[in-house]
């Protein structure tokens, strides 16, 4: 039987399937404890942060939703460093804004940029904060592409186009585009820029053609969007956290919670562990022999 041949091994084994099942079982606790109250005590703000490119909403999505679901939590901070991005992700975290202000008051902090969509989802809150020197605006939509068509007859090579209908390869890098395709894509530009000249005007409550007059692509300083109206406040991070906490009625020193992190499965923990332990020498000294003997041979050899 393998368990006498190799007791050590067995015994090793056995010890490692009731660790597993062990962590299992308490992450299961932890997860389950935690969601009761979210290991919250007392008043707090919640902070959200969207950093980068907006390219996916759902985290965004999930975190306003349990912070205003979450009774500790009276207000929330939206602190945003962002060039902007998508226009659907940005929609959408408007449209989640929205429905939290309606229940509990979201406070936005720009940090060194806060442009196009992230200015689109700032716009949503109840008031924004932004440093003088922060940069933005560019209220706009932009859509662009390269053209190939000279490198392509340069190298030989002549693309074969097969579509159901005229405008199924529209914007295609391969050729020149037309006349009627150009008018259809500036179109949909215009389109999409009015949405957002719109959910500017109404987030804000400020006058459409004000907006319009200003959404022209240019970017501000967080000091001429205070003077145009694009913004509420000058000031850091901590001066939206205190505005925020004034707004949910917080008393004395704001306490923040963030949302929790996304924790990484057990299996997968428990093999970074082992590969942690492999690359270190521990368990490669004990399943190899060899790697023990090696450097004595080697002392022998000279």
């Amino acid at each position: 039987m393998f368990s006498r041949r190799h007791p050590y091994l067995f015994f090793l084994l056995i010890l490692a399937a009731l660790f597993t099942v062990g962590m299992f079982l308490l992450s299961i606790m932890v997860t389950t404890i935690a969601r009761k109250d979210d290991g919250l005590r007392g008043e707090k703000v919640g902070v959200i942060e969207i950093v980068g490119a907006i390219a996916d909403s759902k985290t965004v999505l999930d975190q306003l939703k349990r912070f205003r679901e979450t009774e500790a939590v009276k207000a929330i901070v939206l602190r945003i460093d962002s060039p902007g991005g998508g226009v659907g992700a940005s929609q959408e975290i408007y449209r989640e804004i929205q429905r939290t202000v309606a229940e509990k008051h979201v406070v936005a902090s720009m940090g060194a940029v806060a442009a196009s969509g992230g200015y689109y989802v700032a716009a949503a809150c109840d008031g924004i904060v932004a440093n003088p020197g922060t940069i933005t605006g560019s209220i706009g939509v932009i859509m662009g592409y390269t053209n190939f068509e000279e490198l392509l007859r340069k190298i030989g090579l002549t693309p074969v186009v097969i579509k159901s209908g005229a405008y199924k390869d529209v914007g295609s890098p391969m050729r020149p585009m037309t006349e009627a395709e150009e008018a259809l894509l500036q179109d949909l530009i215009g389109n999409i820029h009015g949405q957002f000249v719109t959910a500017i005007a109404e987030g804000r409550k400020m006058d459409m053609a004000a907006v319009a007059d200003l959404a022209d692509g240019r970017l501000f300083t967080g000091e001429t969007a205070l003077e145009l109206g694009l913004v509420d406040r000058m000031g850091n991070f901590e001066d939206a956290l205190a505005w925020a906490g004034e707004l949910g009625g917080i008393e004395g020193a704001v306490e923040t919670v963030y949302p929790e992190k996304e924790r990484m499965p057990l299996l997968r923990y428990l093999m970074d562990i082992a590969v942690r332990l492999w690359d270190q020498g521990g368990l490669h000294a004990r399943l190899m022999p060899e790697a023990r003997l090696q450097p004595a041979l080697e002392r022998a050899m000279h």
